[in-house]
């Protein structure tokens, strides 16, 4: 028999994210009134993951991350879940120590044989992190969703915050955008298998440079794009600071295929509310920018600053470890908008 799983779920990836300004809203009335000495990263932010120092100087990071399907095969499903799960503890600077799986099932739709060949994608993907996939939790849904909870390590010194930027720093990313919309395409019967190569490949690399990059001290705020876009993850590292971010929009890499398929007006449902949310906080966006610079990305990049004194230390770095990466802006003193398109 063969499923295609993307036909089982109303939205794909982290596309399926609960919108922002809906989610604020149901937290609002949950405001931790404790306070816990050890926690040093909580829910009081909207970093990647909660991070706990131990008694030994040490530090724990707990995250979580599930979605319903953005491909339709079933062991890819689980490579990319497991991915996207995992990046955050990179996000932190972290490294990953383990992992339990998170499963949803309609089990009156869908064989069983199919969710086994999902947790086999993510033991593939645990294994390449070095991690065990030890255990986890199953659940009869009415949508297929699948994700991972990882808990990582890292020293006090070397967490990564996300809203951790200063002024001059250069913002760098690691990957390029364009998965909502190659999805999107996907689900439609648009994308020919050299298309799905492409977005295989690029949801399935591990973020793990980011457990080097947490080690360096020049590196000042670190996220990972998913959901909201690179504009939405790159609003929360602004935050309320007294910062703006000019980006250069040709620099921003976007995959061509992607680029082709946004020309056609083939993106997410999710990239209208992306843009809705952030388009008050972007100078410059004219045109098509909104179908990329809001795209949700599903096990995308990280997004991270370095000290300008510093740049060409980290280029050097960077190459050194054969990791892909492009240079997209800079942060300057606050202007009209938090985002600057030029």
């Amino acid at each position: 028999m063969s499923v295609k799983l993307t036909q089982y779920s109303k939205a794909s990836g982290c596309g399926c994210k609960i919108a922002p300004a809906v989610l604020e809203e149901i937290l609002s009335g949950c405001k931790q009134t404790e306070s816990f000495q050890n926690l040093l990263v909580g829910n009081e932010t909207k970093d990647d993951a909660a991070v706990y120092e131990s008694e030994d100087g040490n530090c724990i990071i707990s995250t979580t991350d599930f979605f319903t399907p953005i491909v339709d095969e079933a062991f890819d499903f689980g490579k990319i879940s497991a991915c996207n799960a995992i990046s955050d503890v990179y996000a932190m600077g972290g490294k990953p120590l383990m992992a339990i799986a998170i499963l949803g099932w309609p089990v009156d739709k869908i064989p069983t044989a199919v969710a086994q060949q999902v947790i086999k994608g993510a033991q593939a993907i645990c294994t390449k992190a070095g991690i065990p996939l030890a255990g986890g939790h199953s659940v009869d849904t009415q949508e297929p969703l699948f994700g991972l909870a990882v808990t990582g390590t890292v020293k006090k010194e070397h967490i990564k915050r996300n809203n951790s930027l200063k002024e001059s720093d250069v913002l760098y990313m690691t990957k390029p955008l364009g998965i909502g919309i190659l999805s999107t395409a996907l689900k439609r019967g648009l994308l020919n298998a050299e298309g799905y190569n492409v977005l295989l490949d690029q949801t399935t690399q591990l973020n793990s440079i980011g457990t080097k990059l947490g080690e360096l001290p020049y590196v000042h705020g670190m996220t990972d794009i998913t959901g909201f876009g690179f504009a939405g993850h790159l609003l929360e590292m602004i935050g309320e600071s007294n910062l703006t971010a000019r980006i250069d929009k040709a620099a921003v890499p976007v995959m061509d295929v992607a680029k082709e398929f946004g020309k056609q007006f083939v993106f997410p449902d999710n990239t209208t509310r992306n843009y809705n949310a952030q388009s008050k906080h972007i100078g410059g966006m004219t045109d098509l920018d909104f179908i990329f610079f809001c795209d949700p990305q599903t096990s995308g990049g990280l997004l991270f600053s370095v000290a300008s004194d510093y740049e060409l230390e980290m280029d050097t770095f960077l190459n050194s470890q054969q990791q892909y990466f492009v240079k997209v802006g800079r942060l300057v003193p606050q202007q009209d908008k938090k985002i600057v398109l030029i």
